[in-house]
């Protein structure tokens, strides 16, 4: 039995999934018993975003929300153990993602003297003592260390739950970054790759949050549906390098944020457009971003599973769907897995290999993959 925890870039609650797991490796046998989604409080969006994705903190701060953070997600889930009248003795493990603060790979950063890296905070002792249970945290370090970017994760899970033989699957995450893992029908897993694409929900939800008080992301594209493309921003916005770049690669809200945004517009000068454009734009370079990536692969016969926030933006995913009109839609529903929980699914499988796996070969490290059992394990006593 195991909690898997997901906090995301786009900051709106901590992904609560309580998973049965038998097995491990390509063995591994996943059941989806709870699942709820805690919404932060404006004071906790408030704190972090006071250190998200910024070059320059106040370190004091990161200290100290280190330890909160942690506090805070372990209340949380005694809170849903007790709705749920589970027994936290009942639970074997937590697999804890933290709150990424800070991505840096090498691709991102101008300093020759450093490689990749990338933080997450939330400390996993904390948690371990503060709910009595075995905790398996900071997931991205061992990733940077065997060679990869810290990010995308996904591919390890994906493969040991989601393959198929005899169907090619892409498993499309829209997060706050965007990101797919492709699973071939061979299963062959020197072909499994993963990766980012670009911005999901990162720069629409903060657009939003700036010029639509009180909305903390555009449900159902309402505002985009008022707007129309700008071409000319569009454009802008798909000049940076990271869309030419070969997989995989990854990216964050460090590149993809509204000063990113302003740069554009002032590039192709459109910054007196309305914000309805301005939102209609940026729902679009979400979907040129995505499909731009996935037309990278082998013309196949693929089924697309969709899975985060950005799946429930109706406007976002039928452009997707006219554009790649060779694909078949579906949603990880159709797996026994609710799309919203799929992210911290996917940590409880990272948590079960780290003790009770880590002889599956996923990767050489050539297609990013590098092969690594991932997570520091964290005692309650």
């Amino acid at each position: 039995m195991v909690i898997g925890l997901m906090s995301g870039t786009s900051l709106d609650g901590l992904d609560v999934a309580l998973c049965r797991l038998q097995g491990s490796g390509s063995n591994t046998a996943i059941e989806l018993l709870q699942f709820e989604t805690i919404a932060y409080d404006p004071f906790f969006q408030q704190e972090v975003r006071s250190v998200f994705a910024k070059r320059q903190v106040d370190l004091e701060k990161v200290c100290l929300l280190h330890t909160w953070i942690a506090a805070q997600h372990a209340h949380m889930i005694l809170g849903c153990l007790q709705r749920w009248q589970i027994d936290p003795k009942a639970v074997d493990m937590i697999a804890s993602h933290g709150q990424t603060i800070y991505h840096a790979p090498k691709t991102l950063h101008p300093n020759d003297a450093f490689g990749n890296a990338t933080l997450q905070i939330g400390d996993g002792d904390h948690i371990a003592v503060l709910t009595g249970i075995l905790t398996i945290s900071d997931f991205r370090q061992k990733h940077v260390a065997a060679g990869g970017e810290g990010a995308p994760l996904a591919a390890y899970g994906d493969y040991l739950i989601f393959s198929k033989q005899g169907e090619n699957r892409v498993m499309l995450n829209i997060g706050g970054i965007a990101n797919f893992t492709y699973l071939p029908g061979s299963c062959d897993a020197r072909e499994v790759f993963s990766t980012d694409v670009g911005p999901g929900n990162t720069l629409m939800d903060a657009y939003i949050q700036k010029h639509f008080p009180g909305n903390n992301f555009d449900k159902d594209a309402a505002i985009a549906l008022q707007g129309q493309v700008n071409e000319a921003l569009l454009y802008a916005l798909m000049q940076h390098a990271f869309f030419a770049k070969g997989f995989p690669k990854t990216t964050g809200p460090e590149l993809f944020n509204l000063a990113y945004l302003e740069e554009a517009m002032q590039n192709s000068e459109q910054q007196d457009i309305s914000p309805y454009d301005v939102m209609a734009t940026l729902n679009r370079f979400t979907a040129t971003g995505i499909i731009e990536a996935l037309r990278r692969i082998p013309e196949q016969a693929i089924t697309l599973y969709a899975s985060g926030g950005g799946m429930h933006n109706p406007l976002l995913m039928q452009y997707i769907r006219e554009q790649l009109p060779g694909y078949t839609f579906r949603d990880t529903n159709s797996l026994y897995i609710n799309p919203d929980a799929k992210e911290a699914v996917l940590f409880a499988v990272l948590a079960n290999e780290c003790i009770c796996g880590g002889e599956e070969v996923l990767g050489d490290g050539s297609n990013g993959i590098p092969h690594v059992t991932m997570g520091k394990v964290s005692f309650p006593y």
